[in-house]
């Protein structure tokens, strides 16, 4: 079905939902941020405009003074001063590197600052930011080698070391590197189970960043980290864990029992061949027992007939047997 907002929207803005779709994967739009937030370009392009009025401004001060008064020759002049100058100078922020071209060659790189081109022959055809870039992705449906389809929802970290291989390798960086997670994404999900997937996150997150890194390192790309956020489970996969989980539990507890039971009889064995050799310790037990129960009761203790022989010698028994 359909979005309302893509039929009526241009072609443009349908290119660049799909193109956000792809790129981010499943929860997309829990990663737009708030634009108030970020560090803009405002001040570097107020720059650029200033020098191309104070430019206007000279000329056409400069026209008026020597022909003494207002011509289209003055304005058209001062006008074409303005539009070189507001080509020619440029400005990049701390964290910004211009690529500049002459001739449809690669000249130099630009920045931070002010710097200016020649007007008609270099242009900056790129300014690539080199500060940490955040690009969230996703891959729905991924299917493990258990054939078990999982929502993945993933993070990467990374930065641009050269931005003349980022210009020159790759027609568009940003989105070459979000496509290569996503792929990387689906083969390592692919290779394993879902029982791996689920209780080896570390050591998936570390072969995510090994395949993007080997894939984007000669576009002058430099792959930080990559962290899986969050493993979606279809609903009717997780009763059945959850139920092979319990019965896990109780398989483990009864053979910690049963285990327990084990040493416990053969602990009872050992003290019962001891009290067989030896009725004189077997009587002390009675004893023992005896008075241990009279400690935990206040009222009137009633002695069992068998206790009552740890209280008479043998000796005893025998004159009584006669």
């Amino acid at each position: 079905m359909k979005r309302k907002s893509d039929e009526m929207s241009p072609l443009g803005q349908k290119d660049t939902y799909r193109r956000s779709e792809m790129e981010f994967g499943v929860a997309a739009d829990a990663y737009r941020s708030d634009p108030a937030k970020k560090a803009t370009r405002n001040g570097a392009v107020m720059v650029t405009v200033a020098f191309s009025i104070a430019a206007f401004a000279t000329v056409l001060a400069a026209s008026i003074a020597i022909c003494g008064e207002l011509t289209l020759v003055g304005i058209l002049v001062s006008v074409a001063v303005a539009l070189v100058m507001l080509s020619s100078v440029h400005v990049c922020m701390d964290w910004e590197r211009a690529v500049v071209m002459r001739l449809g060659k690669f000249n130099r790189l630009a920045g931070p600052g002010l710097f200016f081109t020649i007007p008609l022959l270099e242009f900056c055809t790129l300014r690539v930011d080199q500060r940490m870039n955040v690009t969230p992705f996703g891959a729905e449906e991924a299917l493990t080698s258990d054939l078990v389809p999982l929502d993945v929802d993933a993070v990467l970290f990374w930065v641009i070391w050269d931005p003349e291989k980022a210009c020159t390798e790759v027609e568009d960086c940003y989105f070459a590197v979000a496509l290569s997670a996503q792929t990387a994404l689906r083969d390592a999900i692919g290779r394993a189970s879902l029982q791996n997937v689920v209780m080896r996150r570390h050591q998936l997150d570390q072969e995510l960043r090994d395949a993007v890194e080997k894939k984007v390192s000669d576009w002058g790309i430099s792959i930080v980290s990559v962290e899986v956020r969050d493993l979606i489970i279809p609903k009717e996969l997780q009763g059945i864990m959850s139920l092979e989980a319990q019965a896990e539990c109780r398989k483990s507890a009864r053979i910690t029992l049963m285990e327990a039971e084990k040493d416990l009889s053969a602990i009872l064995d050992d003290v019962a061949q001891t009290y067989g050799h030896d009725e004189i310790a077997l009587s002390l037990r009675k004893m023992h027992l005896t008075y241990e129960g009279m400690q935990d009761n206040d009222g009137t203790f009633v002695v069992p007939s068998a206790y009552g022989e740890g209280f008479t010698s043998k000796q005893e028994d025998d004159v009584a047997k006669r």
